[in-house]
């Protein structure tokens, strides 16, 4: 064997120097691979794991959106029937004023009729209304001419 200027063997002057040396480098070499590969799949699930986090959430926005869509909807309907209510409303309420204000004035002239002094009422007026005898000439006169006409809120519907 031929010896080198320093006294060491030919195997020193191998790339990974003595036998212990290479098993070691090979043993860690096979650690790092082991590591690189427990990396590589640690990185997979870790990107598995997000894509599925991520589709998650996509699915949770589209259940959200369609949930809003018909949380709109329902409000529109609502919002539509309330208007049409409103609508109503306003016309019972103009139809009771109608017949409030008829009401007022049919008893306003049952209480000129049956008040003691009728001056207010000329006298052609109070011949078309009364015969010679004092009665009036009216259908109506067989109803008790002092009580005012009521109405409730039951006679108002149409």
């Amino acid at each position: 064997m031929a010896s080198s200027p320093g006294g060491s063997s030919s195997l020193q002057n191998s790339p990974y120097g003595s036998e212990g040396d290479q098993q070691t480098q090979h043993v860690m070499d096979q650690k790092k691979r082991k590591r690189m590969l427990s990396n590589r799949e640690s990185a997979r699930r870790s990107r598995m794991k997000k894509q599925k986090h991520l589709d998650d959430l996509i699915a949770q926005v589209d259940e959200l959106n369609k949930e809003n869509n018909q949380i709109n909807t329902r409000v529109e309907m609502t919002t539509q029937h309330y208007l049409k209510i409103e609508a109503e409303n306003a016309i019972i309420r103009a139809q009771v004023a109608e017949l409030s204000n008829r009401l007022q004035s049919l008893n306003e002239i049952i209480d000129s009729i049956n008040s003691p002094c009728n001056y207010f009422i000329d006298e052609a007026v109070q011949e078309t209304l009364f015969n010679d005898c004092g009665f009036m000439m009216d259908p109506w006169n067989y109803v008790n001419i002092n009580q005012p006409i009521m109405v409730s809120a039951d006679m108002l519907m149409y």
